[in-house]
């Protein structure tokens, strides 16, 4: 069973995924495979209440144009503009994609 700060992580990995998928399409980008082993930040007051104070991202993407990475890369940025749960988060979300070819 997941708990809700599981939950919250998911859903922001899922959501940027999304995002990020929809933007790769619209740049005629052929993404291939996309995971992500995403952590989270959180931290712990005294009185015992907690709250996120960062997201990092760590997306591998299998494009089947090399000559696209760039423009990929790029694409994380605008993917996290368009995703509806990263605009309603109120700390940062970090980036740090790496990216493998098919040939």
């Amino acid at each position: 069973m997941y708990d809700p700060e599981d939950l919250l992580l998911i859903s922001v990995v899922s959501c940027h995924m999304r995002s990020y998928l929809y933007v790769c399409g619209q740049n005629g980008i052929d993404v291939v495979s996309y995971t992500d082993e995403a952590e989270a930040t959180q931290e712990v007051s005294a009185d015992g209440s907690g709250r996120f104070i960062a997201i990092q991202l760590n997306p591998k993407v299998c494009i089947s144009n090399e000559e696209k990475m760039e423009e990929a890369l790029k694409l994380h940025k605008k993917a996290n503009q368009l995703c509806f749960v990263t605009n309603s988060c109120n700390f940062p979300i970090l980036h740090f994609p790496t990216f493998e070819f098919i040939h």
